[in-house]
Parts: C-alpha cells; structure tokens; sequence
C-alpha cells in the first residue's frame, strides 16, 4: 500500500504485470518503455500474501535490458529468507548489486518501527536531500534505533534462528496440504497461506480455529481477490514442531466440522 501510495503521489504512470511473472513484466516494459522517459521495475523478496518468492535473477535482467531501475521490498524477507537471513539476494545466491534500490521495514524482524532505503551511495545522497519524506521528518528514536541494531545483531550471531524459522515453515506446509488444504505457490519459508475462496468460509474458520486456541487471521475482499480469501499463517523461530502439528489438526478440524453443519 505505501509503494502504491509513493507511486501516486510521484505522479508516475503506473503499469501492472501479473503476479510475480518476469515474462509478463517483460512484455509490459517492451510495449510501454520507449513513451516514458523513466521506469521503476518494482517486486517482493517475499511476498506477504502468497508466500512465494522472485525469481532474481531473471527480474535484474529484464530491468536491465530495458533501461529501467529494479527496486525489492524485503518487509517480508529480511531474517526469513536465506542461510542467514539477508534476505532475496542471499537465498537465490544473487549478487545484491543487481538491485538498485532495497527497502524494508524495520517493524517485523528487526523488533522496530520505521523503514529503510539501501542502495549505491548517490541514490542515498539523492534520497537525503531531496526526498521530502525524509527532509521534513525527524530522527529515528534512539531506542527504536538501539532495538533494531540489537535484532541484527542476534541476527548476524545466532542464524540457527532462521534455519529453525525456515524448518516450522516447511513443516507446516507439508502437514497443511497432507491436510488438503490449498497453499499456493508458498515456498514454505515463513508465509503459508491457506487459500479458501469464499471470505464467508475464510472468516467462519478463522473464528473457529480462534476458539480452539489458534489465532490466524483471514485475509478477505477487498485486500484479496473474492474468491481468493485465506487464512494467512506467520511461522517463527519460537514454534515447536508440536504446535504447528497441532495447529494444522484443529484447522482440519474446523473445517470438517463446517462441512458436516452444512451437511446437515
């Protein structure tokens, strides 16, 4: 919403591809390029709603042959994806100089609040001096500084954190679709979705599994596509392998007790 937000407001013409599909930006970009004296290829480390990932490699190289800036928000992605946690680059074994501009946030992984912009130093100096959200801002507090330094720096020390995150993704997304639920494209690396279609049923279940002591929240229209509504579950390091076993029992639970209600 804030990249949407900033692309408004910059009063640039905004072009949609379809969902994480470097052929369709591709054929967006040779069909519009050459009208516009700029162009800005924006995509997910990982994507907050799907839980999939971009294919890198294949982004940088459209972006590049059609002059245009690459730009990867890594809200999701920093301390998930990863041996350590750095993120797309590191996970797709990318060099990170392939992306012109990095932003995130530093309120999921890094135990903050606020964001961040990473790139070469003139686009930083540019950035500094011209952008008016940062020249009318104020300084980051210094705790919410010192907490985000901190988060890197147990981060930088302790990467069993992410493996052990990335192992309670992978479980629960094998165990979700032995289940028979839907999960997307999800890569099972910190985002499982639970894909239901109707946001009745979404809401229904997400209640459901509520009561039975398993907070997930739906994800409904108009943030998603009707007929695309999900329960969307966030995994951590802090889980244990018995609680997203038994997690994923009472989802299968409340989902064949609805059916059995509408049976009847």
């Amino acid at each position: 919403m804030i990249r949407v937000r900033g692309a408004r407001l910059s009063g640039a013409r905004r072009i949609a591809f379809a969902h994480n599909d470097w052929q369709a930006a591709e054929r967006e970009l040779a069909a519009q390029r050459r009208r516009h004296g700029r162009a800005l290829l924006v995509i997910e480390g990982h994507y907050s709603m799907d839980g999939d990932l971009p294919d890198l490699a294949r982004f940088a190289e459209v972006a590049r042959r059609h002059d245009a800036l690459l730009m990867v928000d890594e809200a999701h992605a920093i301390g998930v994806l990863g041996a350590t946690g750095r993120g797309l680059a590191e996970q797709c074994g990318a060099d990170p100089g392939l992306v012109d501009i990095w932003m995130g946030t530093l309120s999921k992984t890094l135990s903050s609040c606020g964001g961040y912009i990473a790139g070469r130093r003139e686009l930083i100096d540019l950035l500094r001096h011209t952008a008016p959200g940062f020249v009318y801002s104020v300084g980051l507090a210094p705790p919410l500084a010192a907490s985000a330094l901190e988060s890197l720096r147990i981060l930088h020390a302790e990467p069993w954190r992410v493996a052990r995150l990335q192992a309670n993704a992978a479980l629960f997304l094998r165990l979700a679709r032995e289940a028979g639920f839907d999960t997307g494209h999800s890569a099972g690396l910190g985002i499982v979705p639970v894909i239901l279609g109707s946001s009745v049923r979404a809401a229904r279940l997400a209640a459901a599994a509520f009561e039975a002591g398993v907070n997930v929240q739906p994800i409904l229209f108009p943030v998603v596509p009707e007929g695309s509504a999900r329960l969307r579950f966030f995994l951590s390091a802090e889980h244990s392998p018995a609680e997203i076993g038994q997690s994923c029992a009472i989802l299968a639970a409340a989902r064949d007790g609805a059916a059995l209600l509408r049976a009847s």
